[in-house]
């Protein structure tokens, strides 16, 4: 009953609405066949219409015809230009570039090209992009926005495209490509391949941690230094007074790479790199808090993350300081080139692969709790779903650091073995002193039968990547994430099983190496079964999906 008056409702002012426009159609055609003034008014409007609409048509042709080619040499241009190092000389830059913008906004299409490249300068030095974009879209003639959507768009394309140009750098001579069918990034890999030939033996490259920790167990024993993992047996270590978790370090050097990376946001009180900081008693608190959680809760990959987020605001830091020194400086120094290409440690972990991170509530709180008592606001930037993502990463790409083949004395582990927190290693996690992230043997994926193998045979967390056999240039660098041996008291099969559960458990795959592919087993479908993953579980971020593979061809010019 109810629906049935509904219709009857709708259909009525249906018809209501019908009868008025063809009551209205009826007068205008009475009007424009027998009244001359009406007729002439039609006319009149219909001229001023046609005049506008020709206008407004002029004005997209302009922009349309404005090819990708223009727009990439706008961008090179502005590229090249340098922008203002204070907060005032930006300021004044900005508004600057805003009034040029209007002004060539005025004099017409032919100018459209050049305001949109000075609303893109002051775009670059105003401190809330999205919310100047925002603005420029509710103000700018559509075609003139649309341009300069086109050089900001083009300007991110060519920085998330562009970065397998200068990564890894050309003196590793390794380089990343992509592995699979298909060109979903969650279906085909990254890979390493070798960018020269090298005999057996032959170092192909040496590479330093972003990030490292040493295993629970290990800190402050003074066993080994904190920050590069060195034996402290014939060392004297240094040990700072004011230092929360009572690490220990092989050399002053090791200590102030530590304060300047990570230990002076978690564990001291002292200067954040320029940083004006808020008073020390709520920060001591803070620090207490997340100290304890560590020594008690924390797991490898969630302390490497809460690391790393430290580091990340501490190179941050640095990039606003004009006179730069110390440890950080270089480090920066070295991620730059003469391109002027810098890309950030987030701009290399945003490619990444992870699986599922696992973070509590209390984590982040304490994390957030500590940032904030650096300084207001900057407990901001950690963001519970961005967080658990950096754990998922730490725990599928860290690299377990076992100098001359590790060590025997390691705690024998309580929880279940699918809990187990593993690392790539090809000695197995139990003879690890530490873990570290390394950028560039993050791209290593795993074999059964590796073509090349992690090395520490310097005492330290400086990673050497060694031929395991003959390589040529563009053959695949591989290493065993697991110890991948046949063990004394294992028959082929049982090895086989052992490493192949360990990689599900850690990884979420199923490996199928031609190692694996190649060998005879008597129940294949019952050890896939037991395995527990049906495919590859690891995934790449949203925003890096859509990303153009390395050594693709970049915007025509």
């Amino acid at each position: 009953m109810s629906s049935s008056r509904t219709s009857t409702v709708i259909t009525v002012a249906a018809v209501t609405v019908l009868g008025g426009l063809v009551a209205y159609a009826v007068y205008f055609d009475y009007k424009r066949r027998n009244d001359s003034d009406f007729r002439k008014k039609l006319r009149k409007d219909k001229k001023k219409v046609n005049k506008q609409q020709q206008q407004e048509q002029d004005t997209v042709d302009v922009a349309s015809v404005i090819s990708a080619a223009e727009i990439k040499s706008a961008l090179l241009k502005l590229r090249q230009e340098d922008v203002p190092p204070t907060s005032d000389e930006k300021e004044s830059y900005f508004m600057m570039q805003v009034q040029v913008g209007d002004q060539l906004v005025q004099k017409g299409p032919a100018f459209y090209l050049p305001a949109a490249m000075a609303f893109f300068r002051a775009l670059r030095v105003y401190p809330s992009p999205v919310e100047f974009i925002m603005m420029l879209q509710q103000t700018l003639p559509e075609p003139i926005f649309k341009l300069f959507m086109e050089l900001v768009n083009a300007d991110v394309a060519s920085h998330i495209e562009g970065y397998y140009d200068h990564f890894p750098p050309k003196k590793m001579h390794v380089s990343v490509q992509h592995k699979g069918t298909g060109e979903d990034s969650q279906v085909t890999k990254k890979i390493l391949v070798a960018e020269k030939d090298f005999a057996v033996g032959d170092v192909i490259y040496k590479e330093f941690p972003v990030v490292s920790a040493l295993d629970a167990d290990l800190e402050a024993q003074g066993t080994n230094c904190s920050y590069c993992f060195r034996s402290l047996q014939d060392a004297t270590p240094v040990v700072s007074e004011n230092h929360k978790l009572a690490s220990v370090f092989c050399s002053q050097e090791c200590q102030v790479k530590a304060n300047y990376s990570w230990l002076n946001m978690y564990f001291e009180i002292a200067e954040q790199g320029g940083m004006d900081m808020l008073p020390q008693e709520p920060r001591s608190a803070a620090q207490d808090a997340y100290v304890q959680w560590q020594k008690t809760k924390a797991k490898q990959a969630n302390v490497l993350a809460a690391r790393f987020s430290a580091k990340l605001i501490a190179l941050e830091t640095q990039k606003l300081i004009e006179n730069k020194t110390g440890p950080l400086a270089t480090e920066l120094a070295e991620m730059d080139d003469d391109s002027k290409a810098t890309y950030s440690i987030q701009d290399h972990v945003e490619r990444l692969r992870f699986t599922e991170g696992n973070v509590t509530d209390e984590e982040v709180k304490l994390i957030r709790n500590v940032f904030g008592a650096v300084l207001a606001g900057l407990e901001q930037t950690i963001l519970e779903d961005k967080h658990a993502i950096l754990v998922g990463k730490m725990s599928y790409n860290a690299i377990g650091v076992c100098p001359h083949g590790g060590r025997s004395d390691k705690p024998a582990l309580t929880e279940r073995p699918e809990d187990q927190e593993r690392t790539r290693t090809p000695h197995g996690t139990a003879r690890q002193v530490g873990s570290g992230l390394y950028l560039v043997s993050s791209y290593l994926a795993h074999s059964c039968d590796p073509s090349a193998r992690p090395s520490f045979d310097a005492g330290t967390n400086a990673l050497e990547l060694v031929a395991a056999r003959p390589l040529a240039k563009g053959d695949e660098l591989t290493i065993a994430w697991v110890d991948v041996s046949q063990h004394a008291d294992e028959t082929a099969e049982q090895a086989r099983r052992r490493r192949r559960v360990e990689l599900a458990r850690g990884w979420k795959f199923r490996c199928e190496c031609e190692r694996c592919v190649g060998e005879v087993v008597q129940d294949l479908v019952k050890e896939d079964a037991e395995l527990g993953v049906q495919r590859d579980e690891s995934r790449v971020e949203d925003v890096m999906r859509h990303e153009r593979a390395p050594g693709a061809d970049m915007t025509p010019d």
